[in-house]
């Protein structure tokens, strides 16, 4: 299965739920990923522009288009967003290819 990372800000009012009632955000998040056939690897807590980032495990793209839609239909973020992430053996494979189509390109030239 695909893995994927999702980066997410949660809003004012969703800081303010936690603070006056600390809960563990990855036990709500992972029945989730799971109904839609995905895998919670990890959800951290971050420093900077993000607030959340989960890598994630999912059958396909729709799979996780629909977490990210609950998520954002839910209120309690400001944003977020979602990378597709290649493992090694994958961007190997890519290299691969790549040469095999590079002769097939031909750049702008001036």
């Amino acid at each position: 299965m695909p893995f994927y990372m999702f980066q997410a800000r949660y809003t004012s009012d969703a800081f303010k739920a936690m603070i006056a009632n600390p809960q563990d955000r990855e036990a709500a998040a992972r029945p989730l990923i799971e109904a839609a056939g995905g895998k919670l690897h990890h959800l951290f807590f971050a420093f900077g522009a993000e607030d959340i980032v989960a890598i994630v495990e999912a059958p396909d793209d729709a799979a996780v288009a629909s977490v990210a839609f609950v998520l954002g239909a839910s209120g309690v973020l400001s944003a977020g967003a979602t990378t597709k992430l290649m493992t090694s053996a994958e961007a190997m494979a890519a290299m691969q290819a790549a040469g095999e189509l590079a002769a097939r390109y031909r750049p702008p030239t001036g």
